[in-house]
């Protein structure tokens, strides 16, 4: 890993003083106009006066609030706010202390595209047919609203600014979800990748696995990202028009690239080592099988039980150094929202696509159904909220927030839908509530990566004590492998006790919430 600082590497700051350290972005943009002129308030008022001959622009718009919604790729929940002593993270902190932080929160597919297409269309991917990297939700429902259509077609500006699609291929893309053409939501430009000189010189996608050098944020595409953000804000200040704003980004995404005074926030010796490093003990093969992702970066080994004990401390300090880099880029769009006097209008929607494994249970990355791959950070913001800054211990999905986001905002919410509006949480955060959560990954009997719905389909329950997985053949729907995990006495799931006898009764139980699926879990009206 390169850690050129240019001037030597400055003495690390103790626990406290890390703490309080709030880096920033430096803005030398000039002040814009921060009030409509006078032509646009007239403008607006006709709206506002004539709504029946604008379908797209109903009268009850003057009082829309805004949504700002922010994606994270691979963020697992290892911020301050969520419990962890290690993280430096004053801004996720920040939202969270002004909304509701959803502790048992959980995506629905493991990997970027299959997680992201099943919240942006609010359906689970075996009805979406969204399974792996390339394929697009509109192949199977061609006519399907999205989640920022459907506020596109309630009268809002919608702008996708980063990585909201999945990031290459066909479903980065989704004309009707906006306004206008989405920005940066490709970031694979070597250039916005890495930054050291060893690094640029070969141009190919992967090159060391963690890098700091002592560059400017906006170095690297994430940084951009926030840049265009606060310009776009500064834009729908002065459109006095409902938005809904998404930022996607990449970071703590592998490569573990973020500028060296994030780096310099935490002392190595500090970071905790995996709490487990073995595969978990009676897994099928196909629960455990690499991924592939880690492998390829020109200092990892293809055999990664070989990592040393000094490139995985390495490697889990860069994930930090990458999370303190996206904190401070969430500061400065949080910061622009109170200049522009917005914060009192506008929801704040932050979430992560999936969890991540680094080195737990002998895996990295994600691409599994363990509860580290699942598991996801997701604060709601939403202003005048009651319980400001509580947790809620509600189990509750990704999938979740599409009818959320419309309930809040006084759209309607299709009953297509396949989640369950959080909208209740926000007033009693702990009210009973989902008894259960649902993801799945596949595998093919052959290769590291699956194309479509694999050979088997690994089908996951999570309930309040226990994670269940069976793994059914696509075809045939036959059951050939179990899994079972106690979280009370097995936390870190290292130790599958699905054929244990005197587990039977819990292994039936948990078989009758997959067949009754998400609508079995919802709870009573």
């Amino acid at each position: 890993m390169n850690t050129n600082s240019g001037s030597g590497s400055p003495t690390c700051p103790t626990k406290l003083e890390r703490r309080e350290i709030r880096p920033k972005i430096k803005d030398n943009r000039p002040a814009r106009q921060s009030g409509p002129t006078l032509k646009q308030k007239f403008v607006f008022c006709i709206l506002i006066i004539l709504p029946s001959a604008f379908c797209l622009l109903p009268s009850h718009l003057s009082a829309a609030p805004n949504v700002l919604f922010i994606a994270i790729d691979d963020l697992r929940p290892n911020l301050a706010c969520y419990g962890d002593e290690i993280a430096i993270t004053p801004n996720f902190d920040r939202l969270a202390a002004k909304g509701t932080l959803f502790n048992r929160a959980y995506c629905q597919l493991a990997v970027c595209a299959p997680s992201r297409l099943s919240l942006l269309s609010g359906r689970r991917p075996d009805t979406n047919k969204v399974w792996d990297l390339s394929t697009h939700f509109r192949e199977a429902l061609p006519n399907i609203v999205s989640l920022p259509q459907h506020f596109k077609n309630n009268g809002y500006y919608t702008r996708s600014i980063g990585k909201i699609y999945h990031g290459s291929g066909a479903p980065m893309k989704d004309p009707p979800s906006w306004s206008e053409e989405p920005i940066y939501d490709s970031g694979r430009k070597h250039e916005w990748r890495y930054a050291s000189p060893e690094n640029l010189a070969v141009e190919t996608l992967k090159r060391e696995a963690s890098e700091g050098e002592d560059v400017p944020d906006n170095t690297f595409v994430d940084g951009l990202v926030c840049d265009a953000a606060e310009e776009a804000l500064d834009t729908f200040k002065e459109k006095q028009q409902p938005f809904f704003l998404g930022v996607g980004f990449r970071k703590p995404h592998l490569p573990f690239v973020a500028p060296k005074k994030y780096w310099d926030l935490y002392d190595r010796a500090e970071i905790p080592r995996p709490v487990s490093n073995s595969l978990p003990r009676g897994a099928p093969e196909y629960a455990t099988r690499t991924w592939h992702e880690l492998e390829g970066y020109t200092d990892i080994p293809e055999d990664l039980t070989q990592l040393s004990e000094e490139k995985i401390q390495e490697l889990r300090h860069g994930y930090y150094a990458c999370i303190s880099y996206v904190d401070a880029l969430i500061g400065h769009l949080l910061d622009r929202l109170e200049k522009l006097e917005l914060s009192d209008n506008t929801i704040v929607c932050l979430w992560g696509d999936h969890g991540f494994h680094l080195g737990e249970q002998g895996l990295w990355t994600k691409a599994n159904n363990y509860e580290l791959a699942a598991r996801v950070p997701l604060i709601l913001s939403v202003p005048g909220q009651a319980n400001q800054g509580a947790t809620s211990n509600a189990f509750v999905e990704l999938v979740d927030l599409y009818p959320t986001l419309a309930d809040v905002c006084g759209l309607d919410v299709s009953s297509k839908l396949e989640g369950l509006s959080m909208k209740p949480l926000l007033s009693k955060p702990n009210r009973p509530w989902k008894t259960a959560t649902f993801n799945q990954y596949p595998r093919m009997f052959e290769g590291v990566r699956h194309e479509k719905h694999g050979d088997v389909m690994g089908y996951a329950v999570r309930t309040d004590r226990y994670r269940y997985v069976e793994w059914k053949e696509w075809e045939s729907g036959k059951v050939v492998a179990s899994e079972l995990y106690d979280h009370q006495t097995d936390p870190e799931e290292m130790i599958n006790i699905a054929s244990q006898i005197d587990q039977a009764a819990t292994v039936f139980q948990h078989q009758r919430f997959l067949e009754a699926g998400w609508k079995g879990a919802l709870p009573l009206k």
